[in-house]
């Protein structure tokens, strides 16, 4: 048997090998030992003919899934090797073959999946420029692009942020031509498997792709032939070939994209903007993608994620998908019904895979039946809506009656999980199977009637017939009652309290009973694999089907959205144009129901309104307003109602985001570093079509160094010469308000506030002009320093600003050179700030690091602050 192992584990060197013995799957040596270790399994040995016990571990193969899961989870992956043929069958050792592999990337259990998300597996390939071609194989769909190679590494790296693989794979000869490339997809995480250079060459991809499409010509499917495409597609296709090992008929088509024909989102923007999790902790909730799922089904949710990673240039698509949400918004009763019925339909998409992979069972045909009876109802409901976009998908709603009859008279009712049990076949559907089931009913009464008549017949009252697997039915009768054993009974085996006999007729009856039960099985199993091939065959119409129900899912939530939270609808402006009054950010409006969210305009052009500089103090909303202007741009391509009381857009190629800042230690980049970073790739990839949103430049180095380069930075953008890409720029550099009709299009906004005494309260409004001082020690006071130190700041900025800062140094040098001793009243109060329950909420203030936080977490983290205090300064017996 070790012998059969190690030839099997050769071939699999680099996975973790479950390899099938009776009813465990068993690990050996090292695979053993890293399983232990990360499944907290018990370390055992085994004698394997060497001089050492081998390490040795197993699971159960009616658990494994959760194992499996586990070890994929961690990145590993594994070999499934399964006994092939009837151990009660089998000449010497059990035939033995790996049946799956599961890899990151090549998951299809939905056990192991988030449903709402799809599973990518991406292949990454270079010759003379750089492609990327993806599939998630639980869906069937299959996408690659060829960048310019003008464009550089950054695109590449760019794109695969946003589809988010769960694995990456690439060639043998790729790490020592590409070492940075692997570094920094290794340093985010990605799961890297390297695969023989051979799947990537275009001479063996070309004959795997025909055969896979069934088409001779590769221009045909939109193929560059001898190039990084054709390989990433090629190698793509051969691995998922060779770790599924099934026909690859699923991948009906390959969609061809350039990712031109999208707006842009960098890993700068996809994050700073939380587009679908939030910087901080990686979670949904806090995410655009949060406020926007109102998605009633898995593959709608998946589908409003692809929409927001490819957000439209084409105003034609965009105006499209308008239309068809605006019919839905205004028509309440439409989109209630709608949404009611999807909320009935499972996962069509992933259904799909499972017929080709041949892992459905009853109970998903099951499933599939109930989607498709809600389908006739969804078209006719439908039908009396106009809209362009909403016509054509209702138009590819194939609600398959013929697939849903076969189901209907074929599965049964309440089916077994497992295919091989029997219980999955009607009765009616197979004469032969009612034949065998009417045996097995008919014999079981039989056998009643005989221990009537027998009991009769020996006049032994508690006779009674019995079973068991190992002797089958027997006639059992206590010892006390065995002298009257007739001489045709054939005692089988003897008991402490009774004796068990067999006779012919028993036997007999047994025979035809256990015979049918078995043939039952067969019987059933041979009819439920004849049927999912019958399914099999229609899976094209099936995924037609569900691509469009998905899309449609989609636009009625958004519908809902947009009806709930009173979006409206966006026109499509002058080209270079946006235009938005009212605006809100949409997240933070969600975030925090029960506060009024302030509502802000916003202009801007490539004229007179080009550059947009707002000033004004920390934590009074600019960058809040920066991203609410992104998000509600981005919601307009992707077709959707935007928060705001009107709005009029037009596609802007990339949004470009500095906002926010922090180390990258492992980088050995400091924040001024990362901010710098950030700032050239902008600078260097920024068009005309552009939106650019700039927040706090230069604030890791020294103050005039810090001014220089934004003051730089705003002459760069603004001039008439260069790109003059739509820009808005929050900073604490008030000088740059000077630079407002000094450059064509740039013009000064400001936070506003209103000064009651020492404090401040923020109004959460843009006006025009620029702020004329900072607040800086106001907002300084409200984070909660000390009194003495807040007092002290004031004595030198005071200092500061009645003399030339070339003299600061000595103005400083006359001041006192120490803080007030004597305590004030306030500092009183902060004593008691310091005693009590209100220790707890100070030392909660000392840990919150505002620079490492977005501003919605800021505001949640003040927002908790302030109650807590007015709780405490309640129950202290002091006035708010």
């Amino acid at each position: 048997m070790m012998r059969q192992y190690f030839e099997i584990k050769n071939s699999y060197q680099d996975y973790i090998l479950f390899y099938r013995l009776g009813d465990f799957y068993e690990m050996f040596f090292d695979d053993a030992v890293t399983a232990s270790r990360e499944l907290e399994l018990t370390l055992t040995g085994r004698n394997c003919g060497l001089e050492e016990r081998a390490p040795l571990c197993g699971v159960p193969y009616h658990a494994a899934d959760v194992y499996l899961s586990r070890l994929v989870e961690k990145g590993y992956k594994v070999a499934i090797c399964e006994q092939v043929e009837d151990p009660a069958l089998a000449k010497g050792l059990v035939k033995r073959e790996v049946v799956r592999i599961l890899t990151p990337g090549t998951v299809i259990d939905p056990a192991f999946l988030d449903e709402r998300e799809n599973n990518y597996v991406l292949a990454l390939n270079e010759r003379n420029a750089w492609s990327v071609a993806y599939a998630d194989i639980t869906t069937g769909e299959l996408k690659t692009t060829l960048f310019d190679p003008e464009k550089g590494v950054d695109r590449v790296l760019e794109e695969i942020l946003k589809v988010k693989p769960s694995e990456i794979i690439v060639s043998k000869g790729f790490d020592g031509l590409h070492n940075n490339i692997m570094s920094t997809l290794t340093a985010e995480g990605y799961t890297m498997t390297t695969v023989p250079d051979a799947y990537f060459d275009p001479n063996q991809a070309a004959p795997l792709i025909r055969r896979v499409y069934s088409v001779l010509s590769l221009e045909g499917l939109g193929l560059v032939p001898d190039s990084a495409q054709l390989g990433a597609v090629g190698g793509l296709l051969a691995y998922i070939e060779e770790t599924q090992k099934v026909d690859l008929r699923h991948f009906e088509q390959i969609l061809v994209y350039q990712t031109g024909q999208f707006m842009m989102l960098d890993k700068f923007a996809w994050r700073n903007l939380e587009i679908v999790e939030t910087l901080r902790d990686k979670r949904k909730r806090g995410s655009l993608l949060w406020v926007l799922d109102h998605t009633a089904t898995s593959m709608g949710g998946r589908r409003l994620r692809q929409w927001l990673e490819r957000p439209l240039l084409d105003t034609e698509a965009i105006e499209q998908r308008l239309e068809t949400v605006d019919l839905f918004v205004n028509d309440l009763i439409l989109r209630s019904e709608v949404r009611e019925l999807l909320k009935s339909v499972y996962d069509l998409e992933r259904l799909s895979s499972k017929l080709v992979f041949g892992t459905v069972n009853a109970r998903d045909l099951l499933a599939l039946k109930s989607s498709l009876a809600i389908l006739p109802d969804l078209k006719a409901i439908l039908s009396d809506a106009d809209a362009t976009l909403l016509n054509q998908l209702r138009g590819e709603i194939d609600p398959l009656e013929d697939v849903y009859d076969l189901i209907d008279r074929s599965i049964a009712d309440e089916p077994p999980i497992s295919v091989k049990e029997g219980g999955l076949i009607r009765s009616d559907y197979n004469a032969d199977l009612a034949e065998l089931r009417d045996i097995v009913q008919n014999g079981k009464q039989w056998i009643l009637d005989l221990e009537t008549r027998e009991r009769q017949r020996t006049g032994i009252k508690s006779l009674k017939v019995g079973f068991n697997k190992v002797f089958g039915y027997y006639l059992d009768i206590t010892r006390t009652n065995s002298h009257l054993a007739p001489e045709d009974y054939q005692r089988k085996q003897t008991l402490a309290n009774s004796e068990r006999y067999i006779t012919p007729e028993l036997k007999s009856l047994e025979e035809k009973v256990l015979g049918a039960e078995e043939r039952i099985t067969g019987l059933e199993y041979e009819l439920f694999s004849e049927i999912r091939t019958l399914v099999l065959a229609e899976v094209s119409r099936l995924k037609r089907t569900a691509d469009a129900v998905a899309s449609i899912d989609v636009l009625t939530g958004l519908a809902e959205l947009a009806y709930v939270q009173n979006y409206c609808r966006p026109l499509t402006g002058e080209p270079g144009a946006l235009t938005i009054e009212g605006g809100r950010h949409p997240v933070i409006e969600k975030m925090f129901p029960k506060v009024p969210f302030i509502p802000n305009d916003a202009s801007l052009d490539q004229d007179e309104q080009q550059f947009h500089i707002i000033t004004g103090p920390n934590m009074a909303g600019k960058s809040t307003y920066l991203r609410q202007v992104a998000l509600i741009t981005l919601l307009y391509q992707i077709g959707s109602f935007v928060p705001a009381h009107r709005a009029s857009l037009f596609p802007v190629d990339r949004i470009f985001t500095r906002v926010g800042a922090s180390d990258d230690l492992s980088q050995g980049q400091s924040t001024f570093m990362v901010e710098m970073i950030e700032l050239s790739h902008i600078l260097r990839h920024a068009t005309s079509q552009s939106l650019i949103l700039l927040d706090e430049i230069g604030r890791g180095t020294s103050t005039y160094d810090g001014l220089s380069i934004a003051w730089a930075v705003v002459e760069h953008l603004s001039r008439r010469s260069g790109i003059r890409a739509k820009t808005m720029f929050a900073t604490h550099y008030h000088e740059l308000t000077e630079l407002e009709g000094k450059f064509s299009g740039v013009k000064n906004f400001c936070i506003a506030v209103r000064e009651q005494g020492e404090d401040i309260v923020f109004l959460r409004k843009i006006v025009r002009g620029g702020a004329n001082q900072s607040f800086g020690i106001q907002v300084a006071r409200l984070a909660g320093l000390p009194e003495a130190v807040v007092t002290r700041a004031r004595q030198i900025l005071k200092k500061l600003e009645e003399n030339d800062i070339n003299n600061n140094i000595q103005q400083l040098n006359d001041l006192d050179p120490v803080m007030p001793s004597e305590p004030t009243p306030v500092m009183q109060q902060l004593s008691f700030l310091t005693s009590g329950q209100a220790e707890n909420l100070v030392s909660e203030m000392a840990t919150l690091d505002v620079l490492k936080m977005t501003p919605l977490e800021a505001m949640g983290a003040l927002d908790r602050l302030i109650n807590e205090a007015r709780r405490i300064n309640g129950s202290s017996g002091k006035g708010r």
